[in-house]
């Protein structure tokens, strides 16, 4: 049984205590969106799959109840950063598994203002869930004062650099790309154009990262109401269905931890697979894929994403970004939204704000960062621990 999003919605990703709300104001706001793009009222969900990090167990039920009081299945989910896809893929399955044909995806986060530590969870790193990769990194790095995120990826940028060539300004041309991108984004967080240049005169966060390199720490919702093909047909809504074509998650697998590498501890072999497989599952490959937003928490692993995803080979994806290859006028438009690194990144609402923005891509909603002629998506997300999700949407 196919799955298709027929809706989506999102409130503005927010520096944390910008505004005066609460999670369940994010959920409401993003949630409503979503039933309202879709045209169908609340009443027609039969289960929600609910993400979220840094709220208590049932959050979730707190967050749907502001939608409406119908007794539905709620279920709570928390995978890091990749929460949101994870959210989106348990829709998935529940539609294309028979056990329901509307599903509310929704993820949210009110985060604290800061540098994001070790992530969700994160504690004592000796009892980490995150212990094992930061441990490979401490074996070939040290442990120092910067952020522990900011640490590991910096680490992967370094070790990247050492291998294949790749300049500082080469990792700093993701970040002009994505914040020029976000100019044209009302919901990003920033919204401010950089040069390569700025970009690498920023304060460093940890050496080669500078600030205008990484994610912030965010407020926001997104939302994605997932139905099955009966669903759609019942109810009009091929106008507004958009097929998740492929759909993989991976975990980690010895090649995350044997290499000793930052490189592979932060996710490359992991994102590799899953898109591996979303590729087959789909019958589509990357010569098929029009507009990416990818889980870009560091310019390293943009660069990283696109070895992973097959936009270039093992170490070219410096000169890749560089070339332009990854903007308006090149073969693909990587994170026309911003990306993290400047639209946001509140944990549990990043991936299905990459949805959002790909299914309004698809269906040529995105007004002035839209994507000439884009028929096929591919959404990436992933978080340290670890989990990574790719999802190919397809548009008629």
């Amino acid at each position: 049984m196919k799955a298709y999003v027929v809706g989506v919605g999102m409130t503005k990703f927010e520096k944390p205590e910008t505004r005066d709300w609460q999670y369940w104001d994010m959920a409401r706001e993003a949630g409503t969106a979503a039933l309202a793009d879709a045209g169908v009222p609340y009443a027609r969900v039969e289960q929600a799959a609910v993400g979220y990090c840094f709220q208590a167990s049932t959050a979730g039920q707190r967050a749907v109840y502001e939608l409406g009081l119908t007794g539905i299945p709620v279920y709570n989910l928390n995978n890091n950063c990749a929460t949101g896809s994870t959210a989106l893929m348990t829709a998935r399955q529940f539609v294309e598994g028979g056990a329901a044909d509307c599903v509310l995806a929704l993820g949210f986060e009110k985060m604290s203002r800061g540098s994001l530590g070790g992530g969700a969870g994160a504690g004592d790193f000796a009892t980490s869930p995150v212990a094992r990769h930061y441990g490979i990194m401490a074996k070939a790095h040290g442990f120092e004062a910067a952020p522990p995120t900011a640490q590991i990826f910096g680490n992967a940028a370094r070790e990247h650099m050492d291998r294949y060539g790749t300049t500082e300004a080469q990792l700093a041309a993701v970040g002009a790309k994505n914040h020029r991108h976000s100019a044209h984004n009302p919901d990003a967080q920033f919204r401010d154009v950089y040069t390569v240049d700025e970009i690498l005169a920023a304060k460093t966060v940890h050496r080669p990262l500078t600030r205008l390199q990484c994610s912030p720490t965010s407020d926001g919702a997104a939302a994605a109401l997932v139905v099955s093909e009966r669903f759609v047909d019942a109810h009009g809504l091929r106008d507004r269905a958009v097929e998740i074509a492929g759909q993989a998650m991976t975990t980690d697998t010895g090649e995350s931890f044997d290499s000793g590498s930052c490189i592979d501890a932060v996710g490359r072999p992991l994102s590799r697979a899953a898109a591996r497989q979303a590729y087959e599952r789909s019958g589509l490959g990357i010569e098929d894929v029009d507009v990416i937003e990818l889980h870009d928490c560091f310019s390293i692993n943009e660069l990283l994403t696109y070895e992973a995803l097959g936009l270039c080979e093992d170490g070219a994806s410096g000169p890749l970004v560089a070339s332009g290859a990854t903007t308006y006028g090149g073969r693909w438009v990587v994170n026309p939204s911003g990306g993290l690194i400047s639209k946001g990144h509140p944990l549990g609402a990043t991936g299905l704000a990459q949805t959002t923005e790909l299914v309004r891509q698809l269906r040529g909603e995105a007004g002035p960062r839209q994507v000439e002629g884009a028929r096929v998506g591919l959404a990436h997300n992933i978080g340290l621990g670890g989990a990574a999700v790719v999802t190919l949407l397809r548009r008629g």
